[in-house]
């Protein structure tokens, strides 16, 4: 997906372009006044005042037909520089405008003119308004002015140009595509998962289907992580803000933590992560060298006070689950511990056929004292152990600063989703600080008290994102062994006894070796029932007629398919047991 952005030549023509729709709307409107209008990741919008009304959907139509006509008229765009005073004269009776001049320093002030309308504007701009013919509005919505809700609601319109008409259709198409994989779009097709705001934005709750594919998950990577020695835990979704002072979350992380709760003279807060928990659960008792690594892991309840513009279904939500662990280790251990947790990262990769991603070497920016635990020292030795293990092992990496913990380097692994830009799924930290803040200590050979080292590491990340991964990657369209129902069984006819008793018999059958099956045996028609269980994804669509039950056989179809086999039970069961057994990605 292009970034807007991130293309000068795109940026301007996309600037230009918003005021382009600003000055159709002035003709469309001309009581309408403007706060800002800048160039997103995603196009341009612009912010306006249009008194009482309210955009719909028929508004943007005669914008868009309104825009046509001024951008045919090929209208130069012509930069014009005046003072201050001018700038305050030309737009007085605009106080969004008047509020945006005020706030700018005394001298030159920039705008531009086009036909019939001028715009306070730094620019650049295009030559003129033809260049921008190739657009299209986007969506619209109410937005806050300055994002304060105590202010007005102004319509916010969003829309994209590009130079040629085929480079538009192009990006509409792929944004067609981008909403057919939203996994918020397919967890309501499939009945996933759901939100209300009575429950709270950003608290998505799991709906029956939902949970399956969560539960699948977890247990998929508990019993790697078990094979990998591997112990798991469970503790509090809570802990005292002394907890977080001592690891230091409290100073480094507390604008994204939720309100403290004060509770018999004591200060509680929901935890925004489960490193200080797993600390305690080290300290708990002495540790000698031999014991060493432990690696403690749970699926962990977290909550973040995210902000409301940035939460996106399960994604990016202010509760979720995070498949964390904790390694501690000696230094001598380090890099063996961690190239297990990369080799670890990866085979998880290849059981879900995750190829599209890349490692970032994520460092502190020395010059932020506030972000980042103050000590040198301690930043350059774990900077450049992990560097050394990093490089030791072969991984390709990128360094990018100041996207460090606060309390030590780590190796992100981002990946490359089928639509938007790309997110951390997998990391592993390196942290030499929080073991020290905690006393953590263990005997070494000769009898020595040492302090560890923790590595902090997540693979699936939280369970929450990476389902969201898997859906828009799939569209829904889950390998066998994740998919919330596997197979759904159909009589051709309802009111059929005998067919409805043979349908039964093979749920009962695939049952038997755990398939998660259903009967849809209601009074509907059979291509209601087909249509449906295409919408909610099913992989299997077993039809069941008189020739199947005389010859007790089934004819499937599967998802997305035309063509439909018909084998007999026994082999129809024993394929699916062994394309769950097997985890395979694909399904035939």
């Amino acid at each position: 997906m292009v970034n807007f952005k991130e293309d000068e030549n795109l940026k301007t023509l996309n600037h230009s372009c918003a005021h382009l729709m600003a000055q159709a709307v002035k003709h469309l409107y001309p009581d309408a006044k403007f706060w800002v209008g800048p160039v997103v990741a995603e196009g341009f919008y612009y912010d306006i005042d249009l008194g009482d009304r309210v955009i719909r959907d028929e508004d943007i139509a005669a914008i868009e037909k309104e825009m046509k006509k001024v951008a045919k008229t090929g209208k130069k765009i012509i930069r014009r520089e005046i003072s201050k005073q001018e700038a305050m004269e030309l737009f007085k009776d605009d106080e969004y405008k008047i509020d945006l001049i005020s706030n700018l320093e005394d001298g030159t002030i920039t705008c531009y003119d086009q036909g019939d309308f001028t715009d306070l504007c730094r620019g650049p701009h295009v030559d003129n308004v033809k260049l921008c013919r190739n657009f299209k509005l986007i969506k619209h919505s109410g937005v806050y002015w300055k994002g304060d809700s105590k202010n007005k609601v102004l319509q916010r319109i969003y829309g994209v140009c590009f130079p040629t008409a085929e480079e538009l259709e192009a990006h509409l198409a792929l944004l067609e595509e981008a909403k057919e994989r939203d996994h918020r779009k397919i967890g309501k097709d499939m009945q996933l998962f759901m939100s209300d705001d009575l429950i709270g934005r950003g608290l998505p709750m799991f709906l029956p289907k939902g949970y399956v594919i969560w539960q699948e998950l977890e247990n998929y990577i508990k019993a790697k992580e078990r094979k990998n020695g591997y112990l798991h835990v469970m503790t509090p979704c809570v802990g005292t803000v002394n907890l977080y002072k001592t690891s230091g979350h409290w100073d480094h992380y507390k604008e994204n933590m939720f309100p403290a709760m004060e509770v018999e003279g004591e200060s509680f807060v929901l935890r925004p992560m489960n490193c200080p928990h797993h600390m305690m659960i080290y300290a708990n008792r002495m540790h000698s060298y031999k014991d060493l690594p432990i690696r403690i892991g749970e699926i962990a309840h977290d909550f973040r006070f995210e902000a409301s513009g940035t939460l996106k279904g399960i994604e990016r939500g202010r509760h979720f689950c995070q498949n964390d662990a904790h390694l501690f280790v000696t230094p001598e251990q380090i890099e063996d511990e961690f190239k297990k947790v990369v080799d670890l990262i990866f085979s998880t990769y290849k059981d879900f056929g995750i190829t599209d991603y890349r490692c970032v070497l994520s460092l502190r920016d020395p010059e932020d004292k506030v972000k980042y635990h103050d000590d040198d020292e301690m930043w350059n030795n774990a900077e450049n152990a992990l560097r050394r293990v990093l490089d030791d092992i072969g991984i390709e990496y990128t360094e990018e600063i100041g996207e460090a913990a606060f309390y030590g380097p780590k190796l992100d692994v981002n990946v490359k989703p089928a639509i938007g830009n790309e997110y951390t799924l997998s990391t592993c930290q390196l942290d030499f600080c929080l073991p020290a803040k905690f006393n953590l200590s263990y005997i070494d050979k000769d009898g020595e008290k040492k302090t560890p080292v923790v590595l902090h590491r997540a693979i699936l990340g939280s369970l929450d994102r990476f389902m969201a991964y898997i859906l828009e990657e799939t569209k829904g369209n889950l390998p066998l062994w994740l998919a919330p129902v596997q197979a759904r069984v159909m009589p051709v006819t309802t009111d059929n006894e005998e067919l409805v008793a043979y349908a039964q018999k093979v749920c009962d059958a695939l049952e038997a070796e755990n398939v998660r099956v259903e009967l849809d045996a209601r009074a509907e028609k059979l291509g209601y029932r087909m249509r449906e269980g295409q919408v909610q994804k099913v992989p299997y669509l077993l039809v069941i007629g008189n020739n199947e039950k005389e010859e007790n056989t089934v004819s499937y179809r599967l998802h997305g398919e035309q063509k439909t086999t018909t084998v007999s039970l026994d082999e129809f069961v024993e394929k699916v047991k062994t394309q769950i057994a097997t985890k395979a990605l694909e399904i035939n």
